[in-house]
């Protein structure tokens, strides 16, 4: 059967599902009349609600779905928020282990666009783009904890003019804390499970005092083995939480510490000249005298094996220190003003220890040490490790004045952010007789292969105006400027020949200024039941501040491309038009007693995306050399639609399901040296068109359960789609009840999760990594299944 068919079909399967589901909540109103299940003492009143899967936003003139504490952690204890919005329409995430941690091969798009074209706060704290290679902000999961999550709000088309970022060009991710409890509470929660997860969280509420005033602190350990070989992920976590409330208004502080090592995985080489393709490329370490015995006497590695060959270690070190203070003013009835200051200081490091012999390596080292023997040079044992050294330093500050004038709402706010990044390569040498660990820092680079420093200033301000027309009318209209001042330098460059056609990597400054990126949007109150919208906006994304790699300026070979691409390109930009229609009823349908929400269809115009490609003949005469330019190479035309909505059979049981669709097409072939990629009418790779989700959640007696689906469609794998991914469908299964034998006295809400991720233990392809035009791509696979119980009381 077709697969674009078949997602079809699987969404059409919910119909005959609905009447099925309707007999079986019969079944569960005569076996037991219990409420769901509590998963925390500060929804006490949860117990008397219908069971929710997602919340429309009701009041947004965009499409807006909030996903809520308790569901996000009945898909797994301690999930990535990012991850928890894989249930959402439109959203394609993947990564490699089950909470969503390792950010090295992380992977999603939303409507199109990748997570580097997203934008992300925490509390309306930026948190940059997401990007691996980290210079200007932290993941979601490292920023907070997740049992610490109050809400994830994905608003897929644009996100609001206020929203802190200089990359949503396809919507926003915004992530909220947990507020404290109002009474004293210790929370106590244990997760064991597949290959020795162990996973502890503890937190403690103050309760009110004093005059206003609540506050809690909580902590974190993680720990889990990577499943195809011996790497440990995991870290721990701090944070805090102060509110005080006054007549002035609401003062908030917020502290989080973050100290977390994931272990890299390698991602396997797909092409027809690659003999060996393996499932998975797991890494040798702590079995040294296997990495020994693998390489050749010059530190060679099997021809058999081609590009496909293994590494000794790699993983991800991150440390961030993360603080903010917020206080909303009262200035009179209608009018408040808010400020907020934050901070962040981030010390990272990636590491990877691999063989001295492959991907030009040999012709690296013999720059810095000519004539010498390298293995020697490198401790005699065939490896050497490698560093990318990261730091950011940023702090900032958001103000926002919002007053209501007649049937005017109007706010203004200004955004600025001052980060001092820089990232460094340097090349460690892997002693035979004291072989390094992957979880330590290593000291004494042999080579440090560059440094680069960049100050980057960002300037963000917006104004809008929302028109009460009617009562059951609204107008909004608005615009942002967004100003972006980077200056990159490198204290340390390369010698001659240790980048490949480089003698020097690129200095200097650009400045960027958008002044007028404009809005409009409406919400009409149909009934009080149903609700329309419609909005338009343009955004941009700056220029990525990054040097040494990735689609940066600074990250160009030689000081020609950097000003050939200053003087000539433009930030990435597009205009997401949607509109849609949000239900939510009360009914008396034999079993089925309400229904919630959302169709919202798109198009969004992409222009000016920009990629790194080989120079034609003119721009190498310009330049001087073969040398690779960043350059814009045309447009994307996106068009699609996203349906969602949850039938709920009495208070027993739902029936969520997202079936959303995406074409997103390139406008534009390339050059690209003396060739033209024919790109033109050919679909984004890595997003797949066809998505599905279903979560369907029982209570029975005291037990609730969740089967959660994700169906995934094809996806292309390279940007002239000559190569592509098959779909997937994964399942997952929660859970939960009481221990009503341990409540009492001084321990109450004593509780038990079990989950169990890829419950049909699936096997194939889980995320795609494209970065070619044709003929070979790399993939991660889908993990196998894994199970884990979690135990929860409070004190």
């Amino acid at each position: 059967m077709n697969k674009k068919l078949s997602a079809v079909c699987f969404a059409a399967l919910s119909l005959p599902m609905l009447a099925m589901a309707a007999n079986v909540a019969a079944a569960v109103a005569d076996m037991a009349d219990a409420p769901a299940v509590e998963t925390a003492p500060e929804i006490e009143a949860a117990a008397a609600a219908p069971i929710a899967t997602v919340e429309v936003a009701t009041r947004k003139t965009r499409s807006s779905v909030e996903l809520g504490k308790l569901e996000m952690q009945k898909i797994l204890p301690g999930i990535n928020p990012l991850k928890a919005l894989q249930t959402l329409p439109g959203v394609s995430f993947q990564t490699a282990d089950p909470w969503g941690n390792n950010e090295q091969n992380l992977s999603l798009f939303i409507h199109g666009f990748s997570g580097q074209q997203l934008g992300y706060t925490m509390d309306g704290v930026p948190l940059g783009d997401q990007q691996y290679g980290n210079y200007n902000g932290l993941s979601p999961q490292r920023a907070i904890t997740s049992e610490n999550v109050g809400s994830v709000i994905l608003s897929s088309g644009a996100g609001d003019l206020s929203t802190a970022s200089t990359s949503n060009l396809g919507g926003t991710i915004e992530t909220f804390s947990s507020n404290p409890l109002p009474n004293r509470n210790v929370a106590v929660q244990q997760t064991v499970g597949s290959y020795k997860t162990s996973r502890t969280f503890v937190r403690f509420d103050t309760g009110n005092f004093g005059d206003g005033n609540s506050a809690y602190i909580s902590g974190v350990h993680h720990e889990q083995k990577a499943w195809d070989f011996a790497g440990r992920q995991g870290g721990d976590q701090i944070n805090a939480k102060f509110i005080n409330n006054s007549s002035l208004g609401k003062l908030t502080l917020y502290v989080a510490y973050s100290d977390k090592i994931e272990p890299n995985e390698d991602s396997t080489v797909r092409s027809a000249s690659e003999k060996y393709q393996p499932y998975t490329r797991p890494f040798m370490y702590p079995n040294f005298q296997q990495a020994l015995s693998y390489l050749s006497a010059t530190g060679g590695t099997p021809a058999a094996d081609g590009n496909n060959y293994r590494n000794y270690y790699s993983d991800a070190q991150r440390t961030d220190y993360l603080t903010y203070a917020k206080f909303d003013m009262n200035l009179g009835e209608n009018t408040t003003w808010s400020n907020q200051i934050y901070y962040h200081n981030d010390d990272g490091v990636g590491v990877v220890a691999g063989p001295i012999g492959v991907a030009g390596l040999p012709a690296l080292f013999a720059v810095y040490f000519p004539g010498q023997n390298l293995k020697q040079v490198f401790g005699n044992s065939g490896f050497a490790t490698r560093t990318t050294e990261y730091a950011i330093n940023r702090n900032g500050w958001l103000s926002t004045l919002t007053t209501e004038i007649g049937d005017h709402k109007l706010q203004g706010g200004l955004w600025l952010e001052h980060n001092r990044s820089s990232a460094y390569r340097r090349w460690y040498a892997l002693d035979v007789n004291n072989p390094s660990s992957p979880y330590d820092r290593p000291g004494n680079p042999l080579i440090t292969q560059y440094g680069s420093e960049i100050d980057n200033k960002v300037a963000q301000l917006h104004l809008q105006d929302e028109w009460r027309v009617r009562p059951d009318l609204a107008l909004q209209a608005g615009f942002k400027s967004s100003l972006q001042f980077a200056d990159g330098q490198f204290p340390v460059q390369p010698k001659n020949g240790a980048i490949a056609n480089s003698t020097a990597l690129p200095v200097g400054e650009i400045i960027t200024k958008k002044w007028f990126l404009p809005q409009i949007g409406g919400r009409w109150d149909i009934t009080a039941q149903d609700q329309a919208f419609f909005n338009v906006q343009k955004n941009m994304r700056q220029f990525v501040t990054y040097g040494g790699g990735g689609a940066s300026p600074w990250s160009l070979s030689s000081q020609g491309a950097f000003d050939l691409f200053k003087s000539t390109a433009k930030p990435e930009t597009s205009i997401t038009y949607e509109a849609g229609v949000r239900t939510s009823h009360k009914l008396d349908l034999g079993g089925v007693t309400a229904i919630d929400g959302q169709i919202n269809v798109y198009h969004v115009d992409f222009k000016d995306r920009l990629l790194q490609i080989s120079p034609t003949s003119v721009i190498s005469s310009i330049i001087g050399g073969n040398l690779a330019v960043l350059t814009n190479v045309g447009s994307v035309k996106t068009d699609g639609v996203d349906l969602s909505g949850t039938v709920h059979f009495g208070r027993n049981f739902s029936l969520y399901n997202a079936l959303s669709y995406n074409q997103s097409k390139y406008d534009d072939n390339y050059v690209s040296g003396k060739d033209t990629v024919l790109t033109s009418g050919k679909k984004v790779p890595g997003s797949p068109e066809w998505m599905d989700k279903f979560v369907a959640t029982a209570n029975v007696a005291d037990t609730e359960f969740q089967l959660i689906g994700d169906y995934v469609g094809k996806r292309y794998a390279t940007y002239t789609n000559d190569l592509e991914v098959s779909s997937y469908f994964l399942t997952s299964l929660s859970v939960s009840g009481k221990l009503p034998f341990l409540n009492g006295g001084w321990l109450k809400n004593a509780r038990y999760r079990l989950n169990i991720t890829n419950l049909t233990d699936r096997k194939g392809d889980l995320n795609v990594v494209v970065g070619a035009a044709s003929g070979t791509y790399n993939t991660f696979p889908i993990a196998p299944r894994q199970g884990f119980l979690t135990l929860m009381a409070d004190f």
